[in-house]
């Protein structure tokens, strides 16, 4: 749950900052976060988290 809600919040600040900076279009951006939603409530969803998860745990070895 933590690395679920530290990478909502990581990923929700690299967007803010893409608006701000004009590499991202509000329209673009809603549609991400649709696609994200949508994407969240298939079948496929548990796959994503578990390789997001298998990537943060070997992130977190590299330096040991």
């Amino acid at each position: 749950m933590v690395l679920s809600v530290s990478a909502v919040v990581l990923l929700g600040i690299v967007l803010a900052v893409l608006l701000r900076t004009g590499y991202v279009r509000a329209g673009s951006a809603i549609t991400a976060v649709l696609f994200g939603f949508f994407l969240a409530s298939t079948g496929i969803a548990p796959t994503v988290n578990q390789i997001l998860t298998s990537t943060a745990t070997a992130l977190t070895h590299i330096g040991h």
